[in-house]
């Protein structure tokens, strides 16, 4: 077959035959058929193309449109007076008294969050945001961390339960004595001695609702939003009560009060005192109990350390011999262990090792064992571990002294 039409010769010769005249003009008709697909694949494959530059451009001119639109701010309705409404933007902290229309002020309340303009007139009313940054913190599925897997504090898990989980399983208990269940407990003490392995464990052994924070986590850099942000975590827990709130490095936003005039200091001095309201305010708490954890008991601001807001502050210190050795067997328990591993002259030995530094000892001994090929994992493991930790802490600390 050839390429082209042109390239087809027809014979009108008067000598030529009938039958050569039709074979000419089959083969010509079916170079033009052939042209014809490949044109069509063309035009398929234009249209396609078209669209992909169509779509580009319809997201451009978009684009363009929002960039010529004037860029809208986060307000908050403060009041609804007879002039207009009172709102207060976002960020730098400035009032406004603006109008609305009638439609708009029926479904405006103090409080509601609301988009203005560069004049502050109110644009829209924004959707609220209470469930969008506090079920976040909300833990779904709990923990399978249990008081089984605690060894080395057991009266201060006593404690957490009494305060905790038994007014949320026995409130009746407290009602035949007469007394209110305490509200909250403090768990105090060096890191790594199981504070947050304990608030774990009530959240596996309620049936509460269990919300996570850390204090870093409520210091926001616009004013306001950190008070706001601890409002909506306790109306979520009022709406999901009983509820169990854990704020760790509660000192982040619970630092002793000073005379700095900074604006960031000011803002957490704020949310600080937003925090003490919610947990020791005119409204009845409800069905909330309270769990807080510091490495830095010291930096504490005495108002919120007064009964009522902690009733319970609980030492967790570093564990004893016997603390340690059952701290061994605990995370041990899986492990192949080879036969003679005794942990009573370690745990004597390590007298300065926390709780974490006993679970890195075994994760470390294990790791020994694998680089030696071995499934077993033996005693001597164990110490070259130790030695191992502390060589990497003694490592840390010169770092730490030479960025000083």
């Amino acid at each position: 077959m050839t390429d082209t039409v042109d390239d087809v010769d027809l014979p009108y010769d008067e000598n030529a035959s009938q039958q050569k005249k039709i074979e000419a003009l089959q083969e010509r008709l079916e170079v033009l058929e052939s042209q014809n697909e490949e044109m069509r694949d063309k035009l398929l494959d234009a249209n396609a193309e078209n669209n992909k530059y169509q779509q580009k451009l319809e997201r451009l001119t978009h684009e363009n449109k929002k960039l010529k639109q004037s860029p809208l701010f986060v307000a908050t309705v403060q009041e609804l007076t007879d002039e207009g409404v009172i709102i207060k933007q976002h960020g730098n902290n400035q009032e406004a008294l603006t109008e609305v229309t009638d439609e708009m002020r029926e479904d405006l309340s103090p409080d509601d969050r609301v988009a203005v303009n560069n004049s502050l007139s109110i644009v829209k009313q924004l959707n609220d945001e209470t469930d969008v940054r506090a079920r976040v913190m909300q833990v779904d599925q709990s923990p399978s961390v249990t008081y089984q897997d605690i060894g080395g504090i057991e009266e201060q898990m006593d404690e957490v339960r009494e305060t905790v989980e038994m007014p949320l399983k026995s409130p009746e208990m407290f009602e035949d004595v007469g007394i209110d269940p305490p509200s909250g407990v403090l768990l105090h003490g060096p890191p790594g001695t199981g504070k947050t392995m304990l608030a774990k464990a009530v959240a596996n052994e309620t049936d509460a609702t269990f919300i996570k924070m850390a204090g870093s986590e409520l210091v926001h850099k616009f004013i306001g939003e950190g008070s706001k942000l601890v409002r909506d975590l306790f109306d979520l827990a009022r709406q999901e009560e009983p509820a169990v709130v854990f704020i760790d490095e509660i000192d982040a936003i619970a630092a002793k009060r000073t005379e700095s005039k900074t604006s960031g200091d000011a803002e957490v001095q704020r949310t600080m005192m937003q925090l003490l309201s919610e947990m020791d305010g005119f409204d009845d708490r409800g069905e909330i109990r309270i769990i807080a954890a510091t490495n830095r008991f010291d930096m504490l601001d005495r108002a919120i350390l007064r009964p009522g807001r902690f009733d319970r502050l609980i030492e967790v210190p570093k564990p004893d011999a016997d603390g340690r050795r059952q701290i061994f067997q605990i995370h041990t328990r899986d492990m192949n262990l080879a036969d003679g591993v005794e942990f009573d002259e370690l745990a004597e030995e390590i007298d300065e090792a926390s709780g974490a530094d006993v679970k890195a000892i075994c994760t470390e001994a294990g790791m020994f064992a694998i680089r030696d090929g071995r499934t077993e994992v033996q005693m001597t493991d164990f110490y070259d571990a130790w030695e191992k930790i502390q060589q990497d802490e003694s490592e840390e600390e010169d770092v730490s002294r030479t960025f000083a």
